[in-house]
């Protein structure tokens, strides 16, 4: 059995976590994590710029039904690339049942993300999904499977039924996944199912199982996790407020401090002591991406750490380099400022956002944005008055969102995550009125601690150079084998 990583590399936004962030950290014997948040939409973006160095083409390659490779390279790529200036191809957005088209696309970019991040070395690779995002997740975690994933991570909610898909899966057989439905009556079928059997080509594939950690904030949600889940919790990752993306709310009734930002307290602390006597692996995240505080993770008991900042700035990351540039000569200024969002999220939960002039933090930024819902992953599916199942996101249009029975007060402050976090990464859609979606950076609260891992008269950093950081207090252990990895470019 391969050993526990003592870091766990987050899986960031969408796409800043991609597959070669993820290879540069697995090779060197730390886990590499790959987002699977919307990785079906910017697979479709990347291939209509064209498939920029082949890597697409190059994992589609090795898809283990040809003919679904087939499919979805017809559908999506674009010779040479869309026009710069062109709308990017949007694919129908989710729903409890999914056209075949969307399910073929959620696999196959799944897989294709964790082979590239695979490719080249013999070490795990993981996948992270968010619990509020459950449409896509049968379908994408069967692709990741099929590349062989090693650790499926998930937070952002309770994901009490993803163990027991993944020992589905692993033994050849059908999966349900039960999606939260506001209003539901109990007859009601709220329940989400995909069979391996409708998809394969030819004999169906063994598949191993993932190893499977939950991403929780508090202790009863781990005690909640390893009692109730539907299969085998192999670890957790314990999550503060201080960490980037999504954080879990308060405690208790919400109340705000002077800037506007959730406040927690005692109630919100983790009892590490308590952690311990569950008896199994746990990583601490949150403000924990340096040498001294991995060494005090490991000296209380923790496996390790999960780091995300550090690594959303290295030189692999998928966030795009001018907003890297920016942000990281803050940092070495000192002046770095993360705001806790308490409304930015359609989901309800307190999001971290980087402040940063020209992007969606701004407030002038993001009230001339008109609102637009094209990609769905956050909205919210309510029972209607006729017994079926709509789907309704507070960052959508008011009027929209109002006639589908929705408050209007649920509106005020809040932002559509799902283009923004595209634009973070190069993928901003162009409108047909010229206008370009804003990127919105969500990090960590120690986003000025990422001076650190730059050399003098340096102005960026690779992953590799996270690594040795975090670990140069760490007694030494025999270095992980690698194969070469081909070169990445574009």
């Amino acid at each position: 059995m391969v050993p526990f990583p003592k870091i766990i590399q987050g899986g960031m936004g969408v796409g800043v976590s991609n597959w070669r962030l993820a290879q540069a950290v697995s090779r060197l014997g730390q886990l590499g994590v790959v987002s699977g948040t919307a990785l079906d939409s910017l697979f479709v973006r990347r291939l209509a710029d064209g498939d920029l160095g082949g890597h697409m083409r190059r994992g589609l390659d090795a898809f283990p039904f040809p003919e679904m490779a087939r499919r979805i390279w017809q559908e999506y790529f674009v010779p040479g690339g869309k026009p710069a200036d062109a709308p990017y191809p949007t694919a129908p957005m989710h729903q409890r049942v999914e056209p075949r088209k969307l399910v073929e696309l959620c696999i196959v970019s799944n897989f294709v993300e964790v082979f590239l991040a695979r490719e080249g070395h013999k070490n795990p690779v993981g996948v992270n999904f968010l619990e509020k995002v459950q449409l896509p997740h049968l379908a994408s975690i069967y692709g990741a499977m099929l590349a062989g994933v090693g650790y499926v991570l998930m937070g952002a909610g309770i994901p009490l039924h993803i163990p027991g898909v993944l020992d589905m899966y692993a033994a050849g057989r059908r999966a349900e996944y039960k999606l939260a439905v506001t209003g539901a009556t109990p007859d009601q079928d709220t329940q989400m199912r995909f069979c391996p059997s409708d998809y394969i080509e030819g004999a169906l594939p063994t598949l191993c199982r993932p190893r499977f950690l939950a991403i929780v904030s508090s202790n009863t949600l781990a005690t909640t996790m390893l009692r109730r889940a539907s299969g085998r919790v192999d670890g957790l990752v314990i999550e503060s407020p201080t960490a980037g993306g999504h954080n879990a709310p308060p405690r208790g009734k919400m109340q705000l401090n002077a800037d506007g930002e959730p406040v927690y307290g005692e109630r919100d602390k983790v009892d590490i002591a308590a952690l311990r006597e569950l008896g199994v692996p746990f990583w601490l995240a949150g403000g924990y991406g340096n040498a001294d505080k991995l060494h005090e993770a490991l000296e209380l008991g923790a496996a390790g750490v999960q780091v995300g900042t550090a690594f959303a700035f290295s030189e692999e990351s998928g966030m795009r380099p001018d907003l890297k540039k920016r942000l990281l000569a803050q940092a070495r200024e000192g002046v770095g400022d993360v705001f806790t969002d308490p409304l930015a999220s359609p989901t309800g939960f307190p999001f971290k956002v980087a402040q940063l002039e020209g992007t969606s933090s701004a407030l002038n930024v993001y009230q001339e944005r008109k609102r637009v819902c094209d990609l769905g992953y956050l909205r919210d599916p309510y029972a209607q008055p006729d017994g079926k199942i709509g789907y309704r996101c507070a960052a959508e249009p008011v009027a929209t969102y109002v006639a589908k029975g929705g408050k209007i007060e649920d509106t005020v402050g809040r932002k559509c995550l799902c283009n923004a976090l595209l634009a973070n990464i190069g993928y901003a859609q162009t409108r047909k009125d010229g206008d370009v979606e804003p990127p919105l950076v969500t990090v960590g609260d120690d986003l000025n601690t990422i001076a650190q891992f730059l050399a003098p008269g340096r102005e960026s950093y690779s992953a590799a150079q996270v690594v040795e950081s975090l670990l140069s207090k760490v007694a030494a252990e025999p270095a992980a084998t690698a194969e070469p990895v081909l070169a990445a470019t574009a």
